[in-house]
């Protein structure tokens, strides 16, 4: 297998490094150019990653080629790429439908549009794919977990769910603060929350059957204290803010 990066920047790094420990059918990778520092690095770390000549070297030298550039360039950067008649294109651009990325190609090719994260390159997290392709998503089990949407609709609100990341850490961030204005050295509560936070993701996983409300219940004695910040939390809007967020951040998903 032959595979090939257009942008070679964090989650690129992520998705190498995570395909690099997971398999061995890959022949080599290549990456471009353009971001120097994190092109280096893997070529450095790994044998049989080199830094393309150019983006249409890389594209030449794959059998499936990775779209990974910011939204605001993309059609310059896919404009100027000649790709062969039937290679697969894995697109990892935010919010760019298949039908602009088919129009910029300009010769029929299969696409792939995926939602990699971060955690793949631990081998961790899941990343969604639309439409269906049993190559790719083979591609991605090895990186955790591979879930392919049944239409776009699907697909757009897993992305939505993606956004909640940076709201994750924010509920760390703000309940190590408190600790702290309570008299807790940050560094202390932080590495309290990260035991807490990190024992309730082994909790997940290893409880996947189970719904979340389950879940929430069997850690909530009846009148105790998991209950109570809870029921405080809903009771004070923030549930209610958290859906308004999730249903602004699908819309603008969608508008694209």
């Amino acid at each position: 297998m032959k595979l090939g990066f257009v942008g070679t920047g964090a989650i690129t790094e992520a998705v190498i490094t995570g395909l690099m420990k997971s398999r061995s059918d890959i022949e080599t990778i290549v990456v471009s150019p353009r971001g120097q520092d994190v092109a280096a690095r893997l070529a450095e770390m790994f044998p049989s990653v080199r830094v393309g000549r150019d983006n249409q070297d890389v594209v030449e030298s794959a059998d499936i080629v990775f779209l990974a550039v910011r939204p605001q360039i993309a059609e310059e950067v896919v404009k100027e790429l000649k790709f062969r008649e039937h290679q697969q294109v894995v697109s990892f651009i935010a919010a760019v439908p298949i039908e602009s990325l088919s129009s910029w190609i300009g010769v029929p090719v299969t696409i792939t549009r995926t939602i990699p994260l971060p955690f793949v390159a631990e081998l961790r997290g899941a990343t969604a794919i639309y439409p269906p392709n049993d190559r790719i998503a083979d591609l991605f089990s090895s990186l955790g977990t591979a879930v392919q949407a049944e239409d776009l609709k699907q697909y757009d609100l897993f992305g939505a769910a993606s956004a909640l990341m940076a709201t994750y850490f924010g509920l760390l961030e703000t309940s190590a603060r408190w600790l702290e204005a309570e008299g807790m050295p940050y560094d202390q509560a932080s590495i309290y929350l990260k035991g807490l936070f990190g024992g309730l993701s082994h909790v997940t996983d290893a409880s996947n059957e189970q719904s979340f409300e389950t879940m929430a219940s069997e850690f909530s004695t009846k009148g105790g204290l998991n209950e109570q910040v809870f029921t405080e939390f809903k009771e004070n809007g923030g549930t209610k803010a958290l859906t308004l967020a999730l249903d602004s951040v699908l819309k603008r998903i969608e508008q694209k």
